[in-house]
């Protein structure tokens, strides 16, 4: 439902959407909800990537605090 306020006199006045004003609603919550798959995606990736570089500092027999003192 729309809400369409007249500034002149207050007047609110209710309006179905379009059957065009639903489709591209529900297309903005598809790719929105696409866009926020991906984030979550990504995020999961950047911290497998993190644990893993740690393992391999590990098995060196370094840790991340080591390559601070490093500076890197």
């Amino acid at each position: 439902m729309n809400h369409i306020i007249n500034c002149e006199n207050g007047e609110l006045t209710l309006v179905e959407p379009t059957a065009q004003e639903l489709a591209e609603a529900e297309a903005n919550r598809i790719k929105t909800e696409q866009q926020d798959a991906q984030i979550e995606a990504d995020k999961a990736e950047a911290l497998a990537k993190k644990v893993l570089a740690e393992a391999k500092l590990a098995a060196l027999g370094l840790t991340a605090e080591d390559l601070k003192a490093l500076g890197l």
